[in-house]
């Protein structure tokens, strides 16, 4: 039987999805990058985790950052690492290098560091180790072919010691690290970026290889919070999320009924879509408030308006929404999809998701989308969110705005299971609405048109004159 490669949580939102369950066990892993890209907050989350949420005590060695200094750094993740190494679950030893007092005199080699880092991890069977940075350890020595050599040795104690360790290194030029060695001899490099494209800021993670098992190759945007870092893989989900036979009512009874008398399938994604004023965030209410009526929780992004509007806004049509955001049940997440760039923007919305872990989303509007990116763009982003969602089970209710011919601008409509169109029916002296079912997949639902009004009391759905219902069945 073939052994399989082991592998060590991280504990990092998102990091141990990509990589098949962590960093290689009791292997070195590096993790290069610019000045200021989130390197030793990484390494010391997969230490503080391991610590807390697996009772594997760790070794932090800094070579660049006074250990005082960093503990106040990655407070503000809420990591409090004197009290880890109090409860024995951390030791820590900042090796201070003068590189005016380095001078190479016969051999220079490691032994006292690596006398000096295992009575370290004896002392507190330190299964994770961390080296911050280590191109402070070798900046003073001017022959490369003592620092290969030494660099080697280094990685072969940690592997003689079945030590998981994370190495973090500054990217050099025209290579992943100054030195340009350590790529080599780890099994598994991580490379972290901060980039800045069209004055926006964007964090993305890239795994440049693994030894020995598959992992997500392409780069992918996170984020460093109050909550640490979470890395957001935003690859396509695929297709092979369950279809649940459950409905959840739209919020609407007269649309319940159009819908085959039971609203829409639980888990399925619907857009409404139509042109400015015909009632989408009015509908998108409706199906807020349904949803917390039943006692389930409701994430709604807003683009456009803040969440104090909206609120005010609904209770002209007779939809109270503040019950439910002080119940817990209703979260608004109000911001400009242009801010901050749109694989960030995504990975915040999924973010949220996770966090808040709603049974219904409404994206008002979803068409905002394009206007933060390029269309194939903001496309391939709206297919990852929708098959994201659909593989959570959670409902989705997607309002578009329609130009004026009739595009929501994403085409989307293709890949949703509900699609609902709205209309203005202007003449000289009316202005009337429009309400069109265009398909239910699975659902026998109504093709009639029906005129849609709203009122104090919310949406009311009526017949038109002169027209004939019709049953219609989408497989």
């Amino acid at each position: 039987m073939v052994e399989q490669l082991q592998k060590v949580p991280t504990g990092i939102v998102g990091l141990d999805e990509l990589t098949r369950g962590g960093l290689p066990a009791g292997r070195p892993t590096l993790v290069c990058g610019g000045p200021g890209c989130g390197k030793t907050l990484l390494a010391t989350t997969f230490l503080v985790r391991g610590a807390i949420d697996h009772g594997e005590p760790g070794l932090l060695v800094s070579f660049d950052e006074r250990i005082d200094d960093l503990g106040v750094n990655v407070a503000s993740l809420g990591f409090d690492l004197p009290n880890l190494k109090e409860r024995g679950l951390l030791a820590t030893d900042y090796v201070k290098i003068e590189r005016q007092e380095m001078h190479e005199t016969g051999e220079y080699d490691l032994e006292a560091l690596f006398i000096r880092l295992d009575h370290a991890v004896k002392s507190v069977g330190a299964r994770r180790v961390v080296l911050d940075t280590i191109d402070t350890l070798f900046a003073g020595i001017p022959n490369e072919a003592v620092v290969r050599s030494e660099l080697r040795r280094m990685f072969d104690w940690l592997k003689d010691r079945k030590l998981t360790t994370v190495i973090t290194a500054e990217r050099g030029e025209g290579s992943l690290t100054r030195n340009g060695i350590e790529e080599y001899v780890s099994d598994c490099v991580i490379l972290l970026d901060h980039r800045i494209i069209d004055d926006l800021s964007t964090r993305r993670l890239r795994v440049v290889k693994y030894r020995g098992t598959s992992h997500g190759t392409n780069e992918y945007p996170f984020l460093i919070d109050a909550q640490g870092i979470a890395v957001v893989p935003i690859t396509s989900i695929g297709l092979s999320h369950a279809a649940s036979d459950e409905t959840v009512s739209s919020g609407l009874p007269q649309l319940d009924a159009m819908l085959g008398g039971k609203g829409y399938f639980k888990g399925s994604s619907i857009l409404v879509s139509g042109g400015p004023g015909t009632g989408k965030t009015t509908i998108g209410a409706h199906f807020a408030e349904a949803t917390c009526r039943r006692g389930e929780r409701c994430l709604y992004f807003s683009f456009e308006e803040s969440p104090s509007q909206l609120v005010r806004n609904m209770r002209s049509a007779g939809i109270d929404l503040q019950p439910c955001i002080d119940q817990d049940l209703l979260h608004y997440q109000a911001s400009r999809p242009s801010v901050g760039g749109l694989e960030m923007h995504l990975a915040l919305m999924l973010k949220a998701v996770r966090d808040f872990r709603p049974a219904a989303v409404v994206v008002d509007p979803f068409s905002a989308l394009v206007a933060s990116g390029a269309h194939y763009q903001a496309h391939s982003m709206a297919l990852r969110f929708t098959d994201y969602l659909k593989s959570q089970a959670i409902t989705a209710l997607y309002l578009s705005l329609e130009d004026t011919g009739g595009a929501t601008g994403l085409d989307v409509s293709s890949i949703m299971d509900t699609w609902i169109v709205l209309r203005n029916m202007r003449s000289d002296t009316d202005l009337s609405r429009r309400f069109h079912i265009v398909k239910a997949r699975g659902i026998a639902h109504s093709s009639e048109v029906r005129r849609m009004e709203i009122t104090a009391r919310g949406i009311r759905l009526s017949d038109l004159p002169q027209t004939k219902a019709h049953a219609g069945q989408e497989r």
